[in-house]
């Protein structure tokens, strides 16, 4: 069984994982004993994620439903990416703020905001924040923070 690191993505804490695979499949999740903040302790949420990843109700596919429609589809990754980001550049064309009501160049879009997850690293927070920012995004929040 091959034993990789990851993070927990409950809250803010950041508590360490130890995530066990065979064949592909997680077979054991439990804490890591050398991560610095949890040293190998996980809350209840925490000690149950291996439910969840083997879940047969967990959702692995993106899903859509039409307006007033009852079920969900299921769509491809790609379309929902692509969806996504159709909804992005609409919402920024509609609303981008060119100047403020004093005539000062502002070039920021306040329709839209970003709360981050406590899953990121710092490196992912960075490229993220630079993305953000490059839509001209002002409402941006961490998880860590709230």
């Amino acid at each position: 069984m091959g034993a990789t690191t990851s993070v927990c993505p409950y809250c803010a804490v950041g508590c360490g994982l130890l995530v066990g695979t065979e064949g592909g499949k997680v077979v054991n999740i439990e804490g890591d004993p050398e991560h610095p903040i949890s040293q190998g302790a996980l809350c209840s949420k925490g000690a149950t994620l291996s439910q969840l990843v083997n879940s047969p109700r967990r959702v692995t596919t993106p899903q859509v439903r039409a307006p007033g429609a009852r079920e969900w589809r299921p769509i491809s990754w790609d379309d929902a990416l692509d969806r996504i980001a159709a909804r992005i550049k609409k919402t920024r064309d509609a609303h981008w703020i060119e100047r403020d009501a004093q005539g000062r160049t502002v070039r920021r879009l306040e329709a839209l905001a970003s709360v981050g997850s406590a899953a990121l690293d710092n490196e992912e927070c960075a490229l993220l924040v630079k993305f953000l920012r490059s839509l001209g995004l002002t409402y941006i929040e961490h998880q860590a923070r709230i």
